[in-house]
């Protein structure tokens, strides 16, 4: 992998120039004096520090800046307030929380991030190479840097299970692509054949093979590690992320929307390990909570609660995460010859950024954002990826019975938690020659339908857990596929939510008795909102509030909906091809 620098980014012309100030021979653009500097390359607190800094990059550290103040040189006195680097976060989905990017820099930005590493799953069964280089395009040229990760493409379904070769090798090609995203390991494991190609051509490429190895131990684990994986963001608790660092694993503590793990593996602080081998990051983060508790600045308050000493967690959010990404070059640390990002701190123990600096620019002060963020004008095809052929009727959920049962047994997926679900077999009446809702034992039907490839292709099946005593809830954000996902009481509001988010191209929508109740837009690939985050966020609450109102009994329905389609998490899902069984890949029929 090419080593990021100075030199090999601007070049030597400019490079002397750097130089040149940090010789005191010129004048510096930004100049920050009087801070106690919080140096994560030694674990010091260095007191009376200054840095001079020329146009993006830090070209002084040191206790005599005067010779690089000028009469230009904007200057900032930190009054021995603590400066410490810009906060990374080195997992996160930024295309899988229904906002816009730029929307969700407007609130992330204030609170000291400065570099961000994002998967690009999402896009790529709705566009392919072309959906995930729009998302790049919309990360490009932002105040603060944004790098991204190539989806491995585990799904529930064939049309896209595994990303392209060709795909692959021209996003590895590019710079701001630092890998291979998360693999899951039981795909992995199952079908080899399709992933280890892509694991060889990532590390030809000199870059990153990232994990995903929720639930996986002893053998298992060291079988999916052995291919070159590297970090893993899935330990729920010390014990898991004590077994993959004793492997040489980097592990991702994430405490985001999916999951808060930090508490639980913060006891790894007690046991007299190295903590080198632990990053922060959120793994994506909730509008509500982006607007009420900030971003990665966030994070790190909590891990210092959890008894985390400040540097330490510091470290964790900066050079643990460049240094595994090989960004070391020039991003972590304040240090000659990398970006000036530096975030002033009251004290060490309170992660509240009085001054952001990314770049060399101020871009926030006291939780005011003074640089906007780029806003992106996203191609026709990223703003129309909702194709069906026709309407779809109430009929298309029918589920036929052949012969004339009047009960049979089948497959239900019970949806045992927000996330989770397993299999349970029912024996189900058979009326009119189909298998119905039946409302009071919780049995209501489940469609996955296909936009992209066969447009209209659906495979009907049966849920339970949704609890809903009326209408239908319908997203085109299902996880890993191509596929609109819809739970519903009865057909007629099914069809209702799906037609509509075809008219929407793109949304979530909850109808009863043929009305829509909430809507959602999500035109940018049938996936995010073009919509203020204030505003969405005021839409997701009110979906959550009225799907209560429902008899739902979990706080976020779109995420108990989406990952019906996931190929990660166990254990009965659904495509448009049929229902999958996670742990043996196998597609299983409805019927026993």
């Amino acid at each position: 992998m090419k080593r990021f620098s100075l030199i090999s980014i601007k070049g030597q012309e400019y490079t002397e120039g750097v130089m040149n100030v940090a010789l005191g021979k010129e004048s510096a653009d930004l100049v920050v004096i009087n801070a106690t500097l919080m140096n994560v390359y030694t674990g010091e607190f260095q007191e009376h520090c200054a840095v001079a800094v020329k146009g993006e990059w830090i070209a002084y550290v040191g206790d005599d800046p005067e010779s690089n103040i000028g009469p230009t040189t904007e200057i900032i006195d930190a009054r021995g307030k603590v400066l410490a680097p810009g906060l990374i976060d080195g997992h996160t989905h930024l295309d899988d929380y229904q906002y816009n990017p730029s929307e969700f820099l407007r609130y992330a930005m204030v609170g000291g991030t400065t570099t961000i590493i994002t998967e690009t799953i999402e896009p790529y069964p709705v566009l392919g190479y072309e959906g995930i280089v729009d998302l790049l395009a919309a990360l490009e040229d932002q105040p603060i840097k944004i790098f991204a990760t190539v989806p491995a493409m585990a799904s529930t379904s064939k049309m896209v299970h595994g990303i392209s070769q060709e795909a692959l090798e021209r996003l590895l090609a590019r710079e701001d692509v630092l890998g291979l995203g998360e693999s899951y390991w039981q795909a992995v494991l199952m079908d080899p054949e399709n992933f280890l190609p892509s694991f060889e051509e990532t590390l030809k490429a000199g870059k990153q093979l990232e994990g995903h190895s929720a639930g996986a131990k002893g053998r298992k684990l060291m079988a999916y590690l052995s291919p070159g994986i590297s970090s893993c963001h899935e330990p729920i608790n010390a014990e898991e992320a004590l077994a993959r660092l004793r492997l040489g694993i980097r592990v991702m503590v994430r405490e985001g929307g999916i999951r808060r793990d930090l508490a639980a593996i913060s006891k790894l602080k007690d046991q007299g390990i190295d903590l080198r081998g632990l990053i922060l990051v959120t793994d994506g983060v909730l509008g509500q909570d982006l607007i009420a508790n900030g971003y990665m600045e966030d994070v790190v308050q909590k891990a210092i609660e959890c008894g985390f000493d400040p540097m330490e967690a510091i470290q964790m959010a900066t050079i643990n995460v460049a240094e595994y990404f090989r960004l070391d070059g020039i991003v972590g640390g304040i240090a000659p010859g990398k970006y000036a990002d530096m975030i002033l701190l009251p004290d060490p123990h309170t992660i509240q950024a009085e001054w952001v600096i990314s770049r060399g620019r101020v871009i926030a002060r006291e939780g005011e954002l003074l640089v906007p963020p780029r806003e992106h004008v996203f191609s026709p095809e990223s703003l129309n990826s909702v194709h069906l052929h026709r309407d779809i009727k109430p009929s298309d959920f029918t589920i036929p019975v052949n012969g004339d049962a009047k009960q049979v047994d089948v497959r239900v997926i019970d949806q045992v938690t927000e996330l989770v679900t397993r299999e349970v077999i029912a024996s189900v009446p058979v009326q009119g020659g189909e298998i119905r809702q039946d409302v009071g034992r919780d049995i209501l039907k489940v469609a996955a339908i296909d936009r992209r490839f066969s447009p209209g292709n659906t495979f009907v099946a049966l849920i339970k857990g949704f609890n809903l005593r009326r209408g239908a809830v319908a997203t085109s954000g299902a996880w890993d596929t191509s596929d609109i996902i819809v739970v519903g009481e009865n057909d007629d509001d099914m069809a209702c939510a799906v037609n509509r988010i075809h008219r929407l191209q793109g949304g979530a929508v909850l109808c009863a008795e043929g009305r829509v109740l909430v809507e959602i837009p999500l035109p940018l690939f049938g996936l995010m909102s073009d919509l203020p985050l204030p505003e969405l966020v005021i839409r997701l609450d009110t979906l959550a509030k009225e799907m209560k109102g429902l008899g739902f009994p979990f706080d976020e329905p779109l995420r108990s909906l989406v990952t019906l389609t996931g190929a990660a998490i166990p254990f009965l899902r659904i495509s448009e091809e049929g229902l999958i069984d996670i742990k043996s890949g196998k597609i299983l029929s409805l019927f026993i």
